[in-house]
């Protein structure tokens, strides 16, 4: 944890130290972008939805262009990918659940994913360098997890709405907790063919009280677009160049996790189920699995200012002795 922090510390400095910042988008591209995406296991390619383990996320997110130096002081140290980068600054809300298989048990289930919910806001900085084919992803996390985060009422209220099976053991879930993390993600161009093939390494480090973990991959986009590190927005808006995008995107991860709280429990010690355990000494959950492998597949669109992705993900189990998980993706762009 010290170690990552340091590493963090020491890459922001290098970057203020060496990096003159850029604050314009480029030109024939849009400055402002409001995202919403939301990911479900009941949304599925195969049409075999479930309700289990990380069972829903959603996050509503608006991206804007900066015409002036920030003054907003994690603006300003915020690592970015170089001279002549395009510099795109988000604000968002999250909320992100996970619940065992079944959901009309209201006792303690020890032999399953836990009930955990998470309520976080998040600050990031986009910056795409597009002659050194390069981006620098950095997010800030402040929020809670339990019974602050809402997500027992939430649930409850979506499936009332939909008149699906009502969520019984949300009294089961850890308890109040703060999150509070800071998430960078880099990436690097390997590959190009045309205008119709990317493949794209990259790689992520979290560190915080709601996530630790290491992860590297491949991005593989194929079809007609605007090229990746033209910009985050450029990716699904219109340009000149680009009035309608259309491709698909392939994405294998292998995740090294050192800790989550949101299947742990949060930095302060939960002592709800300290009865519950499976023997002396054992504890109540499963613990986590530290390696976790995903494949996540599926199509962009986009047509004017407005944008349309979904994508499929399949993953490993998350805990030990646990089944995997598949969950869909839906997300709706706006470019102005």
């Amino acid at each position: 944890m010290k170690r990552s922090l340091q590493f963090i510390i020491v890459l922001s400095l290098v970057q203020l130290s060496t990096i003159p910042p850029s604050y314009s988008q480029k030109d024939d591209a849009p400055a402002h972008l409001f995202r919403a995406y939301w990911d479900d296991d009941y949304f599925n390619f195969y049409g075999k939805g479930t309700d289990r383990a990380y069972t829903d996320g959603t996050r509503l997110e608006y991206i804007y262009a900066k015409r002036k130096p920030s003054a907003f002081l994690p603006d300003r140290i915020m690592p970015k990918a170089g001279d002549s980068s395009t510099n795109l600054y988000g604000w968002g809300i999250t909320q992100l659940m996970f619940t065992p298989n079944n959901i009309s048990k209201a006792s303690f289930q020890p032999d399953d994913y836990p009930w955990s919910g998470a309520l976080f806001a998040t600050h990031t900085l986009y910056s795409y360098n597009e002659k050194k084919k390069t981006d620098i992803q950095t997010e800030l996390v402040l929020g809670v997890m339990g019974p602050w985060a809402l997500a027992g009422e939430m649930q409850t209220m979506v499936h009332h709405m939909i008149h699906y099976t009502k969520p019984m053991g949300w009294d089961n879930q850890y308890r109040n907790s703060i999150l509070l993390n800071i998430n960078i993600t880099g990436e690097k161009q390997l590959l190009k063919y045309g205008d119709f093939l990317e493949v794209i390494g990259g790689a992520h480090v979290y560190a915080g009280t709601m996530t630790n973990e290491l992860a590297i991959y491949p991005l593989i986009r194929i079809g007609k677009m605007a090229p990746y590190f033209k910009g985050f927005i450029s990716q699904y808006a219109q340009s000149k160049r680009h009035k309608v995008q259309f491709y698909v995107v392939v994405k294998p991860q292998l995740e090294w996790v050192f800790n989550n709280s949101l299947l742990e429990g949060g930095v302060l010690p939960d002592r709800t189920h300290i009865a519950n355990t499976k023997g002396p000494g054992e504890p109540a959950y499963h613990s986590l699995r530290h390696f976790v492998p995903s494949f996540a597949y599926g199509p962009v669109l986009s047509l004017g200012n407005f944008s349309i992705s979904t994508t499929q993900t399949v993953a490993s189990s998350w805990m030990k002795g646990l089944y995997g998980n598949q969950y869909g993706n839906l997300s709706l762009y706006y470019s102005w």
